[in-house]
C-alpha cells in the first residue's frame, strides 16, 4: 500500500480509526437467502484483487421505514455488525433481535484490519431489500407450550357463536345465499403469525359464563348472534391447529384455533404452518365421544377464538339479539400484542 494515500485516507477519518481505500473489492450482486423469522443467509461475489487482504466485512442492516437512514452514514462511525471474513454464505442470526415479517435494508463493506486497530474498507456496496419471515412450527410450539401453562382446567360447553350487527346477517342473506363466508384474519395477535393476512376463515367463540355454562350476554362485536350446535363445526371429521398466543397490554390472555374440514383447502394451509393439536387431548378445545355423544369442553382461564375455515350456512343454527351490552374495549379487531409481556412471547422477535 502506497503510504502516501494511506496517510489521505487515514487523514480523512481519523476520528474513526475507519480508513477508507479503493483498493478493496467492494461486494456486489449480494444474495440474501435461508430467510427465517430471525435469521438469513448473506453472500456476494467481489473481484479477486485484494481479495486476499479481506479480514472483516461490515455490515449495516436498517428496518426499512426507516427512510432517515442512508448508506454513507457510518463513514464516520463504526458500522452496526464488525464480523470476522469467514467463507460465504454467512449466516447472520443473534447479532440483531431480527423480527419476523419485517422489512430490512443491508448494505455490506469489505474491510482490513491493520496492526494498529484501524481499519482500511471498500466502498459501500448496493442497498438490497428482504423480508424475514413468519414465525415457523417450531416457534408456535413455544407460543403453544407457554399457552399450555396458563389454560386452566376444562368447562363444559355445547355452542358455537358469532356476534355480528344485523345488517351483516341481512347482507349474508341477501348476497351469499345465507352462508357465512370466510374472509382474510385481520393482523391481531403476534407479529410473526402465518396466519395474518393469510389464512381465510369465520372467527367464532366458545366460552362459558363460570356460574350458567352458557355464553356471556355481552359482546364486543355486534347485538346479533348466530350460535350453532358444537358438533356441527367441530367434529372427527375436522382438524384442530394452534394458531397464535396473546394479549393486548391486559391481565387475560387470548388463544386463536382453527377448525378445518380434513382435506380442505384451509386444512392444507394449516397443515403446513401450524401445529396440530389433538382434537380429544389437549389444554384448549377438546371433542370426545362418550356414551355415544361428542361432549365439548373449553380452556377456563384464556379467551379462545376460533376460526372455522369453510363457508357456514345460517340454516345450520340461530340468530338472535342479546339481551348484554355491546363491550367495544374487549374487540381485538387488528390489536397489537404486548411485546414486553413475559407470558406470551417468546424470544425471537415479536
Amino acid at each position: 500500500i502506497c503510504r502516501d494515500s494511506e496517510y489521505v485516507a487515514r487523514n480523512k477519518s481519523q476520528d474513526s480509526g475507519i480508513a477508507e481505500m479503493e483498493e478493496l473489492p467492494v461486494p456486489r450482486n449480494i444474495k440474501i437467502s435461508n430467510i427465517t423469522c430471525d435469521s438469513f443467509k448473506i453472500s456476494w461475489e467481489m473481484d479477486s484483487k485484494s481479495k486476499d487482504r479481506i479480514t472483516h466485512y461490515f455490515i449495516d442492516l436498517n428496518k426499512k421505514e426507516n427512510k432517515n437512514s442512508n448508506k454513507f452514514k457510518h463513514k464516520d462511525v463504526p458500522t452496526k455488525l464488525v464480523a470476522k471474513a469467514v467463507p460465504l454464505p454467512m449466516t447472520v442470526r443473534g447479532h440483531w433481535f431480527l423480527s419476523p415479517r419485517t422489512e430490512y435494508t443491508v448494505a455490506v463493506q469489505t474491510a482490513s484490519k491493520q496492526v494498529d486497530g484501524d481499519y482500511v474498507v471498500s466502498e459501500w456496496s448496493e442497498i438490497i431489500e428482504f423480508c424475514t419471515a413468519d414465525y415457523s412450527k417450531v416457534h408456535l410450539t413455544q407460543l403453544l407450550e407457554k399457552a399450555e401453562v396458563i389454560a386452566g382446567r376444562m368447562l363444559k360447553f355445547s355452542v358455537f357463536y358469532r356476534n355480528q350487527h344485523k345488517e351483516y346477517f341481512d347482507y349474508i342473506r341477501e348476497h351469499h345465499g345465507n352462508a357465512m363466508q370466510p374472509s382474510v384474519k385481520d393482523n391481531s395477535g403476534s407479529h410473526g403469525s402465518p396466519i395474518s393476512g393469510k389464512l381465510e376463515g369465520i372467527f367464532f367463540s366458545c366460552s362459558t359464563e363460570f356460574n350458567t355454562g352458557k355464553p356471556p350476554q355481552d359482546s364486543p362485536y355486534g347485538r346479533y348472534r348466530f350460535e350453532i350446535a358444537a358438533e356441527k363445526l367441530f367434529n372427527p371429521n375436522t382438524n384442530l391447529y394452534f394458531g397464535d398466543f396473546y394479549c393486548m397490554y391486559t391481565a387475560y390472555h387470548y388463544v386463536i384455533l382453527v377448525i378445518a374440514p380434513v382435506g380442505s383447502p384451509g386444512d392444507e394451509f394449516c397443515k403446513q404452518r401450524l401445529p396440530q393439536l389433538n382434537s380429544q387431548d389437549n389444554k384448549f378445545l377438546t371433542c370426545r365421544e362418550e356414551d355415544g355423544m361428542l361432549v365439548y369442553h373449553h380452556a377456563q382461564d384464556v379467551i379462545l377464538e376460533v376460526i372455522y375455515t369453510d363457508p357456514v350456512d345460517l340454516s345450520l343454527g340461530t340468530v338472535a339479539e342479546i339481551t348484554g351490552h355491546q363491550l367495544m374495549s374487549l374487540s381485538t379487531a387488528n390489536a397489537k400484542k404486548d411485546p414486553s409481556c413475559k407470558t406470551c412471547n417468546i424470544s425471537v422477535g415479536r
